[in-house]
């Protein structure tokens, strides 16, 4: 049975949108210019060990599935069709032939934080105003395909720096939640993936795949009577320029390492060198030792050694800690061994094992009432959850060392830029603030761009290149504490005071308006 393009077109949303939309319609506020913040409340918290930061992604694939977007007569049918509880009709004709009309996000505009940027807990990621009915049918979707984006990419690039940016093949689609493949793939090769096995997402993005080969190939021959060296040569003579051997389908040091050897050997009489090895089982670290010794001492000081099977930053840790005290032992430079790993990474990173969804949220914050805008909020029982109300801006601060310091959520309409002190409060703590002369911080960026403007783009679609050499620059700018794969430092967002004032002030309004 295949999908039909409803389930994937504009009816990709909740239902209580549409009910709420419908709601709006009946009271004629749904054309109200409204603005919703999208954020995210905490860092991926993966149990034994936890993000200090996140990479930002996705929005290129939300802008994508938002163009041209509209409802069909087979969705407007569909809806037509519902009926509540006791039989009667749940959408009615009036709102039906709006949405006809205007069931689209063409009067949508959005700022946000373009992808690959180092990212932060509760700063607006994406800002989306325009008509209330439309903006609410919107969340279901943007949070779809940022969450689980940023949630990847944040992964990728944890495991990048716990492999010392060693290069980083993403080989998760077999184990990927159904499309979430392709989605993760691209989140991945954002946030620290060089390459990725998934043919058909490389494609679309434009970087080459890359892979190896099954144990299933080296099963096969030596089911055959062939072998497992019958099998590396097989593979060998058809791929020698980029020739990498799977070596532990029978005995790795015994059989797999000295066979693949053997077909090295042959492929530099022939004028090509190897690739490397690959390891899939076993002690990883110890496995890379004793690889590496044999292929030095057989001539191939070169070759690569990449390791898969259930690698993730903290693993990658161990492994390399590992090697690091084991390597002197067999004579070998523990460091130049390292600079021959690359690392192959699937289930862990795709499914993002240990914290498998970001708590990424979509609020209301602010809608026009006459000719101007009214704050809006949540009250929660824990005041980190209670949203930052109204129109704001964001801002990077970074020190006289140009590292990023603070994230400052100010008002739209502040002037940040010429200020002596900026007065930075936590969000939602009394009395937690601190001051910065310009003698304390050398740089402000705003990091809010726009994206659309009523539905029209006025930001460029970016390739991956762009997106990664913007997240390198990000974490170099980012303190080492902050980046820790264990006990990370907290990086802090703070507001204005004026906008602290406001969420207290809205806060109070809202209790004794109950």
């Amino acid at each position: 049975m295949s999908i039909s393009p409803a389930a994937e077109g504009i009816l990709f949303t909740d239902q209580y949108q549409l009910t709420m939309a419908q709601l709006y319609f009946r009271l004629g506020i749904h054309e109200k210019p409204a603005q919703f913040d999208h954020y995210y409340r905490t860092n991926p918290n993966y149990g034994t060990h936890q993000a200090g930061y996140a990479i930002n992604a996705g929005l290129g694939w939300l802008l994508e599935h938002m163009h041209g977007l509209r409802f069909t007569d087979e969705d407007l049918a569909y809806l037509r069709s519902m009926t509540t509880s006791s039989g009667r009709r749940l959408f009615e004709d009036a709102f039906l032939q709006w949405l006809k009309q205007y069931g689209n996000f063409e009067a949508l505009s959005m700022q946000a934080i373009p992808e690959g940027r180092v990212v932060h807990p509760n700063t607006p990621l994406t800002v989306v105003t325009g008509p209330l009915a439309m903006a609410q049918i919107l969340e279901t979707p943007l949070l779809n395909h940022l969450n689980y984006q940023i949630l990847i990419a944040t992964k990728a690039a944890r495991i990048r720096q716990a492999g010392r940016g060693r290069p980083l093949l993403e080989f998760g689609l077999r184990r990927a939640h159904d499309k979430a493949g392709n989605a993760g793939a691209r989140a991945a090769l954002i946030g620290g993936a060089d390459f990725s096995s998934n043919a058909g997402i490389s494609h679309v993005l434009g970087i080459p795949p890359k892979g190896t080969h099954a144990h299933s190939m080296v099963q096969a021959f030596m089911a055959l009577g062939e072998g497992e060296l019958g099998a590396f040569r097989a593979y060998a003579d058809l791929y020698p320029d980029d020739c990498l051997l799977l070596v532990d389908t029978v005995d790795t040091l015994n059989s797999g390492v000295p066979n693949a050897i053997t077909v090295f050997e042959e492929l530099r009489a022939k004028g090509y060198e190897p690739n490397g090895i690959r390891l899939d089982s076993g002690d990883l670290a110890y496995l890379s030792v004793q690889a590496a010794k044999m292929l030095n001492e057989a001539g191939f000081p070169n070759a690569n050694i990449v390791l898969s099977n259930q690698i993730d930053e903290l693993n990658l840790l161990q492994i390399i800690a590992q090697i690091k005290d084991e390597a002197p032992r067999y004579g070998l430079d523990a460091e130049a061994l390292i600079q021959r790993l690359v690392y192959g990474v699937g289930t862990r990173l795709i499914t993002s094992e240990g914290s498998s969804s970001l708590d990424g949220v979509y609020k209301l914050v602010a809608i026009q009432k006459d000719s101007h805008w009214e704050p809006a909020i949540k009250i929660s029982e824990s005041s980190d959850k209670i949203p930052t109300p109204g129109k704001k801006t964001v801002w990077r601060i970074y020190d006289k060392r140009h590292k990023a310091t603070a994230d400052l959520i100010a008002g739209a309409d502040e002037d940040i830029l010429n200020r002596d002190i900026l007065e930075l409060h936590h969000p939602s703590r009394h009395g937690v603030y601190r001051e910065l002369s310009t003698e304390d911080y050398a740089e402000v960026e705003p990091l809010l761009v726009d994206i659309l403007q009523e539905g029209t783009f006025v930001a460029d679609l970016e390739p991956i290149d762009v997106m990664r050499q913007r997240r390198i620059k990000d974490l170099e700018y980012l303190d080492s504490g902050v980046k820790r794969i264990i006990n990370p430092h907290l990086y802090h967002v703070s507001v204005t005071p004026q906008v602290w004032q406001l969420k207290q002030d809205q806060i109070k309004r809202a209790k004794n308006a109950t």
